[in-house]
């Protein structure tokens, strides 16, 4: 396994899956740091929570395949946590910049997404070499 790989999924897991059961188990938390949010509707709490069970479904598998030799589904994986972190910049950098929505924590976490954006896709920058290699 890669070192550098290894590393990263272990901060994607524990990072995400912690934010996941936050926002699970007392979401109005998490809006209240990130997006000032003092009084979220029971719909926003609600959705909150879905968006909580997918951070905790990526890490937990980000866990799982933190030893994993690359493979398609590693390979799969790993776009889909860049596709995340890039979305979730841009989304957060929204909600601060357009919508006003600024919670103590909303710029850490648009440096922290966007850090893992682009350590991500650095790491899938190597793989066609790793694959070359596996031939």
């Amino acid at each position: 396994m890669h070192a550098k790989r290894k590393l990263f999924l272990i901060v994607v897991a524990s990072v995400e899956a912690s934010i996941g059961i936050a926002l699970l188990v007392l979401p109005s938390v998490p809006l209240a740091l990130l997006l000032s949010l003092e009084s979220a509707t029971v719909e926003t709490l609600f959705v909150s929570r879905i968006a909580g069970a997918a951070l905790l479904a990526m890490g937990i598998a980000s866990w799982i395949a933190r030893t994993d030799e690359l493979n398609p589904p590693l390979f799969g994986l790993l776009i889909g946590i860049l596709i995340y972190n890039v979305a979730a910049s841009i989304l957060f950098v929204y909600a601060g910049a357009i919508l006003k929505m600024t919670g103590h924590l909303l710029w850490p976490a648009v440096a922290f997404h966007a850090s893992l954006a682009v350590w991500g896709g650095l790491l899938l920058r190597v793989i066609p070499g790793e694959l070359g290699r596996k031939r």
